[in-house]
């Protein structure tokens, strides 16, 4: 039996939406939000030089971090450097704890993978 015209219409359209569909179905192939990218392309800039070459090395560089590091660990570790900032003993904890810096560690590892894909 022949398949009809509409049936083969129906299976290229959804061959069409399987690549969208399985991004979608990705939480954590593009879970960082808009203004955390550029935050990081801000920070990364003023590290960089405020150039377009700047601009898209940083880009890319969030774009790998993103595909290593899932959103919430980012945050965490994020978090914990900037506490490490503080005085006192509330910064001394974040300072002195082995979880928060393999937490930092992990960062760290996304971020120099970035560097030798995006800055090499």
């Amino acid at each position: 039996m022949m398949p009809r015209p509409l049936d083969v219409l129906l299976a290229g359209m959804l061959l069409a939406a399987a690549p969208a569909a399985a991004n979608a179905a990705d939480p954590l192939a593009n879970d960082y939000p808009t203004q955390a990218r550029v935050d990081y392309v801000f920070g990364c800039m003023v590290a960089n030089g405020q150039t377009h070459e700047a601009m898209e090395r940083c880009s890319c560089s969030i774009d790998v971090v993103a595909s290593i590091l899932p959103y919430d660990r980012y945050v965490d570790a994020e978090t914990i450097l900037s506490m490490r900032q503080g005085v006192g003993q509330s910064a001394a904890m974040f300072k002195s704890t082995r979880q928060f810096d393999d937490m930092v560690a992990e960062l760290r590892r996304a971020q120099a993978e970035a560097e030798v894909r995006c800055f090499k």
